[in-house]
């Protein structure tokens, strides 16, 4: 099912990975190790972590039995996310043993979650840690260094860390993710992430776009975008100061909106189609992706903001969740099926050839088989791209665990999964073998996993391309590659003029 997924939202492969930070500045001593779990917006998270420690003269190891603070940055989406995080601690006891003075921290949605009780649960936790709290973690190790075990979950409605540069990561040094706004208000019965990340809120349009251009000028090439809903992405550049005499009829004179030239005059509020169109105007080099969009959200403004921009990829993450219009409902996910194929067909109709991928849970509560049907034929409908299918697993504290039984018997849910599985490789394949003599611009990452003889590289469409090393070409330039052959993942090809 991996293969099914080379989407960068939820990487399979970096699940766990530690990061690896070159030196900077004084150092006090102390070494840090930090791994992450989850979503792309953890891994931005730790990126973030990472930058107010190293001002404080931390350094990074790839081995934590020769850290003197160990983090673990979690997910609370799915149970088998916990279980991994809470295996890895136990690992984690060994070290500590060895080192009693060893600060262990729990950061990230796990953290918010259980708050306090996951220093009960732990012993061996010192340090718990919620996603809109990382300022306070140099005073938060202080108190432990002093004897005290610290906790600070406090969730805000402001925080963005929109002033902090993040450190990137164990980076190619040619893609970036860069965070748009933080929490969700979107309540969806089965998610947890509201009660996690708090409520909805925008970062300064301004520092979004000036991260992107410092991104390409470090000779950086693609950017994502990255929002648990960016579709609802919405700042208001604030009014300029009123002179004495002046009233509000005439500073509500002086609200303009986004200008053709992607910047503000005045007073103004920037959506995402806006947003969009600033960091395209960063560089026509600089390709521009984003993720997730909500069908309840996505404009027909932001489907033709990416028409006409050339290096803001075809391809949108779109979950569907469920096909049929009950279970979306009591999902509470504000749409139903009609207003999904319209939100689809309007993608086919304004930017042809956009890539779709999607998210689909299966085996909801009460969910029958005619039901389950309704998702099949909506993948029929769509044909998509990719897909991320999960069987539903009950998470504490959601709306569904209050409200609904879970009562689909394990062995349905695997059932119909595995039909979804089938149904998704069926389909990635078509849309992968619809490509073949087409030529992909394809901006090269490095080579490839499996020979240093062939390059990798995505196509427009997020599609995974593999072709034969040139010297003409390194990684970081854009090549034209035409698609020889295919697997149901890949693109095989050669690069042409």
């Amino acid at each position: 099912m991996d293969l099914l997924i080379p989407d960068k939202v939820h990487d399979e492969s970096r699940q766990g990975e530690a990061l690896i930070l070159e030196p900077v500045g004084k150092h006090n001593g102390r070494k840090l190790y930090i791994e992450s779990y989850g979503c792309a917006m953890n891994f931005s998270d730790s990126e973030i972590v990472a930058s107010i420690l190293a001002e404080k003269g931390f350094e990074t190891t790839a081995d934590f039995n020769n850290a003197d603070v160990v983090f673990i940055n979690t997910c609370s989406i799915r149970e088998n996310a916990e279980v991994r995080v809470r295996n890895r601690l136990k690992e984690f006891a060994g070290a500590k043993f060895k080192n009693p003075g060893m600060v262990v921290g729990v950061l990230g949605c796990m953290a918010e979650r259980l708050k306090a009780k996951f220093l009960e649960e732990e012993k061996l936790v010192d340090v718990v840690v919620g996603p809109d709290a990382y300022r306070d973690l140099p005073n938060l190790i202080e108190q432990v260094d002093s004897g005290q075990r610290a906790v600070n979950v406090l969730l805000s409605r402001e925080e963005t860390y929109a002033d902090i540069s993040p450190v990137r990561l164990n980076s190619n040094g040619i893609n970036a993710f860069v965070s748009i706004m933080r929490g969700c208000d979107n309540m969806c019965s089965f998610c947890v992430v509201p009660f996690t990340r708090g409520r909805e809120r925008s970062r300064d349009a301004y520092s979004v776009v000036a991260e992107c251009q410092a991104l390409f000028d470090a000779g950086y090439r693609e950017v994502t975008l990255l929002g648990q809903n960016v579709d609802s992405y919405k700042w208001t550049k604030p009014l300029p100061a009123l002179s004495e005499g002046e009233g509000s009829e005439e500073a509500n004179q002086k609200v303009s909106p986004l200008t053709s030239g992607g910047d503000l005059e005045g007073a103004g509020v920037v959506n995402f189609a806006n947003l969009l169109e600033m960091v395209a105007l960063v560089s026509p080099e600089l390709r521009v992706r984003f993720s997730t969009s909500h069908p309840k959200d996505i404009t027909d403004e932001v489907l033709y903001t990416i028409a006409k921009y050339e290096n803001i990829c075809n391809y949108i993450h779109l979950p569907v969740q469920s096909g049929n219009s009950r279970i979306l409902d009591i999902m509470n996910r504000t749409y139903d099926r009609d207003w999904y194929i319209n939100r689809i067909d309007a993608i086919r109709r304004i930017i042809p050839g956009c890539a779709i991928s999607t998210d689909v849970i299966t085996g909801f509560c009460t969910e029958t088989e005619d039901e389950h049907n309704d998702t099949v034929s909506m993948m029929d409908y769509v044909k998509y791209d990719f897909a991320y299918m999960f069987k539903y697993s009950e998470r504490p504290g959601t709306l569904a665990a209050k409200r609904y039984a879970d009562d689909i018997p394990e062995e349905i849910k695997q059932k119909r999964l595995a039909q979804i599985v089938a149904k998704q490789q069926e389909y990635s394949f078509y849309r992968m073998q619809a490509r073949i003599g087409m030529v992909e611009k394809v901006l090269i990452e490095g080579y490839s996993k499996k020979s240093d003889k062939d390059y990798c590289g995505r196509s427009d469409q997020n599609a995974m391309v593999i072709f034969p090393v040139s010297e003409n070409y390194k990684p970081g330039q854009y090549v034209n590659v035409l698609v020889e052959r295919t697997t149901s993942a890949t693109l095989i090809g050669k690069i042409v003029g």
